[in-house]
């Protein structure tokens, strides 16, 4: 399934997206939860760098 949803996203003349997923723990409980985002290959590295 995940194939068919990156595939989605591989347009030609379009930008090019990469989905990053985060772990970011809970303050009130210590769990984990995970967070996506769909960003420009572009600007991966500068979102990457910066905390949660």
């Amino acid at each position: 399934m995940a194939k068919k949803v990156v595939a989605s996203f591989q347009k030609t003349g379009g930008k090019s997206l990469s989905k990053i997923i985060r772990s970011v723990r809970s303050v009130k409980t210590g769990a984990y939860t995970f967070r996506a985002e769909m960003v420009s290959v572009e600007a991966v590295k500068e979102i990457l760098s910066k905390k949660a």
